[in-house]
């Protein structure tokens, strides 16, 4: 497990416990002391047998999607060839096995992205697929989440709106009250503005949408005006640019724009807003270059990507499609 998939679990420690007993309980190797041991710590208070009783449903509720990974696991080897589709089978059936090793993995570390990863599952407000939701904080102080969001709220948000946005996208309006978002290693602050703050993993992405944002990492900082967007990842600090607002949150409206884009990331933002998963194999295929607007109601991407670059798709159980 790497250092920040430690620093996950790290989010709720009761939470985390709560976890690390189910994953115990159901690997088949605890005893009968160990099952008198949780007894006694669900037994510690109302808030701890809560806690068990959530990872015991969410764990109900990943099974499905890993199901549909083994059941389509034989057409992934007819696709991908016998070679790559052993390793491909190894860190399944490995994520799979019925140990606690396997299960932690799978619960932080979800292959494919097809489920939220437990310190999504553990935040204090969480959008599902295709779902937004609207938070009112304070009568001067809200926040839009789009789809496969995951926020925390800090206990001082009433004061001064601190926010920690674990994953996903959202759109803070701040009316004359101090608001922080942190997002991965980046703070963005303001008093009166409105900006749109966007988490995928190490990549963070901030747009000033009104009023002026002021965004820190590792002791760089720049404001943003209005229209203006600054992206952030590992590699380093990117330009500023100008943008279309209304293209960046499109999404409040039930549009999606690509413009010029690489095929890999229209798949991965569609993914965003579909059930199931589009997993790309062709690698050449991804670099090909594609504009178009999408409907959220009407994600037709698959018939595009057939007619537009003749390319191969195959269904598989759970909204799974292979696409090379």
């Amino acid at each position: 497990m790497t250092t920040s998939d430690e620093e996950d679990l790290k989010l709720d420690p009761l939470r985390r416990e709560a976890w690390s007993w189910f994953v115990h309980v159901s690997s088949g190797d605890a005893t009968r002391a160990d099952l008198a041991a949780l007894k006694r710590w669900r037994t510690q208070s109302p808030r701890h047998a809560e806690a068990f009783a959530q990872a015991s449903l969410r764990w109900q509720a990943l099974r499905p999607a890993m199901e549909s990974i083994v059941r389509g696991e034989s057409q992934l080897a007819a696709v991908q060839g016998r070679k790559r589709a052993v390793g491909r089978r190894a860190f399944i059936g490995g994520a799979m096995a019925a140990s606690a090793a396997g299960a932690a993995f799978i619960i932080v570390r979800p292959p494919f992205g097809l489920w939220p990863s437990v310190s999504e599952f553990s935040a204090d407000h969480r959008t599902t697929t295709g779902e937004q939701r609207r938070l009112t904080l304070t009568d001067r102080l809200s926040v839009e989440m789009n789809t496969q969001t995951s926020l925390n709220v800090r206990s001082s948000a009433a004061k001064s709106g601190m926010i920690e946005l674990i994953a996903g996208e959202a759109i803070v309006a701040a009316q004359s009250q101090p608001v922080e978002v942190i997002a991965s290693d980046v703070r963005a602050r303001a008093d009166t503005a409105q900006f749109n703050v966007r988490c995928d993993g190490s990549e963070v992405q901030v747009t000033c949408l009104a009023g002026a944002v002021q965004v820190e990492r590792n002791g760089q900082s720049i404001t943003l005006a209005p229209s203006h967007q600054i992206k952030y990842a590992a590699r380093g600090l990117g330009q500023t640019v100008t943008v279309d607002p209304d293209e960046v949150t499109g999404w409040r409206q039930g549009n999606l724009f690509f413009r010029d884009e690489p095929l890999s990331r229209v798949i991965a933002e569609i993914n965003r807003y579909r059930p199931g998963k589009i997993i790309l194999l062709n690698d050449a295929l991804g670099e090909r270059h594609f504009t178009a607007r999408f409907k959220l109601d009407h994600l037709d991407l698959i018939a595009q990507l057939k007619a537009a670059f003749g390319a191969q798709v195959t269904p598989l159980p759970g909204g799974i499609v292979l696409v090379s």
